[in-house]
């Protein structure tokens, strides 16, 4: 690997910024001072320091869970709002991508990471790994609508637009206004559309875990690596 990258890894610094301390003789391999950004480090073997601290880098893929906070947009690049990954303190930020979006207002569970194939296990249906949310809604619902909902969600509706019924899914109410989903698939905003195929809205949505990560000691805004168990999982 490259010295510049592997500086960029290691710490916080920009390519633009691992190049200064290059240049200003902060940084020995092996304790040689090396200068020049292009050469090959050994990133198992070789000793790097900056300033007479050793540095290293993952050398395998990152697994991270993320308590998403209302207000941040589920993209790589800031459109409106901020920005999910502004909540995560690791380098290579680019390399990193979503498994399971959510939409700015909406908060809870967000994993991500930069093992594609993994991310293809955790959101494609045919898996079957559940997503549990937790909804308010805006209109009360009676005991005969909440259970003429909780039949028609477990045999699958016809949501508009689209040109087949949802998975079947399980819908469990804890008072007139709030309520459980959990879903085995990710259409395009698919629990708010299928409260509004009940004629009601969803005002706040909150996804309370992804298969068997849940956020059980984690705080808006905090983020966690898995362990290898958690990954091994999916």
């Amino acid at each position: 690997m490259r010295l510049d990258k592997f500086l960029s890894k290691a710490t916080e610094l920009s390519r633009k910024e691992s190049k200064k301390i290059l240049h200003a003789g902060e940084v020995t391999v092996n304790e040689q001072v090396i200068k020049d950004p292009g050469v090959h480090v050994d990133i198992v073997n070789d000793d790097v320091q900056w300033a007479g601290e050793p540095l290293s880098v993952a050398t395998g893929n990152r697994y991270i869970l993320l308590h998403k906070p209302e207000g941040f947009e589920c993209t790589l690049k800031a459109k409106e709002y901020p920005i999910v990954t502004d909540l995560i303190a690791v380098p290579e930020l680019g390399s990193l991508r979503i498994a399971g979006r959510l939409d700015v207002d909406t908060t809870g569970a967000l994993l991500i990471s930069d093992d594609g194939g993994w991310l293809h296990r955790v959101t494609s249906p045919k898996h079957e790994h559940a997503k549990v949310y937790e909804l308010t809604l805006a209109d009360a619902m009676d005991s005969d609508a909440q259970a003429n909902a909780i039949k028609e969600v477990a045999e699958g509706i016809l949501l508009e637009g689209d040109h087949e019924e949802t998975k079947p899914a399980t819908l469990e109410f804890i008072d007139e206004t709030h309520a459980r989903l959990t879903l085995e698939q990710g259409k395009y905003h698919q629990v708010k559309r299928m409260m509004g195929y009940f004629g009601n809205r969803v005002v706040e949505l909150h996804r309370a875990s992804v298969g068997h990560i849940t956020l059980d000691g984690l705080e808006k805004g905090d983020s966690r690596f898995l362990t290898p168990e958690e990954v091994a999982k999916f």
